[in-house]
């Protein structure tokens, strides 16, 4: 008789006990090593970072202090020659198949691990047992895996140790910055994979991520669904977990038409809403109406002409500035549009001396807007004067 272990499942219970086990590795990825550790958008209970911790020696080998360093330098360095796993500079093949080890040779750099991972765990047992003996974890949990499961317990250990090399240093550092959907024009080639991250606990809203690094909760708009985010708030209601941040939104009150500090402080944390409002409300319609007036192919390229708008000069390559040129060549509209987007960009960038002087010029682009003939334009502006935060970008203390 085939040995089964000490729990006797059958192969379809090995299954779904295996699918159980590396949900839990991501959820203690995404909601301890991400965003309470890397990013500190999350306080949790002792008790539950301690799980979350063990939990990752047993079936990752990773050291907190070296994923936190890591990351932070992927956000310090995004998309350039310091970013330790950007398909964008590397090559899609490369992250997508070769991420484990992008992070192995990243995770050395002893200098970069002080630089970065300042405020990681450094207890008694981080030093002598989860840092010290890194990947004796991967030990202990097939001999668990063996005595649980029997025979299947390599094969669940074996599914165990690619979990997260494939899903998070692959599909994440690599398609995460690749292919998907925007809703926000990051610096960043940063996107969303799909709108519902249940897969890998709310990771695959990379590009809200990307947004608003320090935030929580990933999901942005209403129909995206953040998992990591529902085990907070079911955490929180336990106790267990205590949100700090999460990103703002902006709110437009109506009637008020004052460009004031609650007006600057609303632009300068909530850019990223602003930046897509612009987008949609004005670079789409006005490079609609400038390029095309009908006909299913015209719209298409007035789409991909405005996508193109959205970008800064300095995300194009040579050929993408070309074609920028070439495009704002075409109408005097485009050509005022994309200086004001140009504008507000360096005053949300803060090149200004102070606050006062940085009011001032969102007060000047207000008027000038407001004087271009341009409805779309001159309609955000009077949208922006009333802009105000729904919330803070720091909600507990």
């Amino acid at each position: 008789m085939t040995y089964q272990g000490l729990l006797g499942l059958g192969p379809w219970q090995v299954v779904l006990a295996t699918l159980a086990m590396t949900h839990l590795t991501i959820v203690s990825v995404t909601l301890y090593l991400h965003r309470a550790q890397a990013h500190r958008a999350l306080r949790l209970h002792p008790a539950v970072a301690h799980l979350f911790r063990l939990w990752l020696w047993l079936t990752t080998g990773m050291v907190t202090r070296q994923w936190v360093a890591v990351h932070r330098k992927h956000h310090a360095h995004c998309e350039t020659a310091r970013d330790p796993h950007s398909p964008q500079v590397l090559g899609i093949g490369a992250v997508l198949w070769r991420g484990a080890e992008l992070y192995a040779a990243a995770a050395k750099n002893a200098d970069d691990v002080y630089r970065y991972g300042h405020g990681a765990p450094d207890d008694w047992l981080e030093r002598n047992l989860y840092s010290r003996f890194s990947w004796h974890g991967l030990g202990v949990m097939l001999v668990l895996d063996l005595l649980l499961f029997g025979v299947y317990g390599l094969t669940v250990w074996a599914v165990q140790m690619l979990w997260i090399p494939l899903w998070a240093a692959g599909v994440i550092n690599g398609i995460g910055h690749y292919w998907g959907y925007r809703n926000f024009e990051t610096p960043d080639a940063s996107t969303n994979i799909v709108p519902w991250g249940v897969l890998i606990g709310g990771e695959e809203l990379h590009n809200n991520h990307h947004a608003f690094p320090s935030s929580a909760r990933l999901s942005m708009r209403r129909w995206e669904f953040d998992l990591g985010w529902a085990y907070i708030r079911l955490l929180g209601w336990l106790g267990l977990a205590k949100v700090k941040r999460i990103a703002p939104a902006p709110r437009f009150i109506e009637g008020k038409r004052t460009v004031d500090i609650d007006t600057l402080t609303a632009l300068l944390v909530g850019r990223m809403h602003v930046i897509r409002r612009f987008s949609l409300d004005v670079l789409k319609p006005v490079t609609r109406e400038a390029l095309c007036t009908n006909g299913h192919r015209c719209r298409m390229s007035a789409r991909r002409a405005a996508r193109m708008l959205a970008r800064t000069w300095n995300q194009l390559d040579e050929t993408g500035r070309r074609n920028l040129e070439n495009l704002l060549a075409q109408s005097r509209e485009l050509q005022v549009v994309y200086q004001f987007r140009e504008q507000l960009r360096q005053i949300w960038e803060r090149n200004a001396p102070s606050q006062e002087v940085l009011l001032r010029q969102l007060q000047d682009w207000c008027r000038q807007a407001e004087a271009t003939g341009i409805q779309a334009l001159e309609g955000f502006s009077r949208q922006l004067r009333g802009m105000a935060l729904t919330g803070s970008p720091a909600v507990a203390r």
